[in-house]
């Protein structure tokens, strides 16, 4: 299973090197060590990788993650479609889209009104962008079936004990950037939250060819 290296634009690339030297606690190895080894289990089969990473509004932390582990495993070059939901709609936070922003990313608003509107999150020129907006996990543009569900918060991890089609669960919970929402910290905590998970996501994917 190979591809042709994707270029990750250049606001981004910057960002890498930094990303890169983020250290990972300990406490976190075990459970991220659970996503590689779905990946390279995967990979293994020939299989078509997918993950759908869930948090309770699909909001906040479950979009940093799947623009950031779409991202990862581009600049790596592993072949992999990421997803996100929740279980309710609400919206894409504008606070974790100019984050994204502030990272380097390029992002496209022009995609309607209202309150849930979809943007396109583009970490390269030569990549279909990632687009977000809130929905719920089995949301018909998710895939189905055989795919791993990634719990990105504690509620969300509570209120879906099962969820249909997912042949692996990992419960990766992140703290929630919204408590510091309208605080002179939001901008710092949102940025602090979004580097979390791009360096667990970056850890993930560097580690995809090099254990055993």
């Amino acid at each position: 299973m190979t591809t042709n290296k994707i270029p990750i634009l250049p606001e981004t690339e910057a960002n890498i090197k930094s990303i890169l030297a983020i250290p990972i606690a300990k406490n976190r190895i075990q459970v991220l060590n659970e996503l590689v080894d779905y990946v390279r289990k995967n990979i293994s089969k020939n299989q078509e990788i997918r993950l759908v990473f869930i948090c309770t509004h699909n909001s906040r932390r479950s979009q940093f993650a799947q623009v950031w582990a779409q991202t990862a495993a581009a600049y790596f070059n592993i072949p992999i479609f990421c997803f996100s939901g929740g279980v309710e709609v609400t919206a894409c936070n504008e606070r974790a889209i100019t984050s994204l922003e502030r990272s380097g990313f390029k992002v496209d608003r022009n995609k309607g009104e209202g309150e849930n509107p979809a943007y396109n999150v583009f970490f390269s020129g030569d990549a279909e962008p990632v687009q977000l907006f809130s929905k719920i996990y089995d949301n018909p543009v998710n895939p189905q079936n055989n795919f791993a569900a990634i719990m990105t918060c504690s509620d969300a991890d509570q209120n879906c004990p099962f969820v249909p089609g997912a042949e692996a669960r990992i419960a990766l919970k992140y703290d929630d950037p919204k408590e510091f929402d309208d605080t002179p910290q939001e901008a710092s905590k949102y940025d602090e939250r979004s580097m979390q998970i791009a360096a667990e996501m970056f850890y993930v994917f560097s580690q995809i060819n090099n254990r055993p």
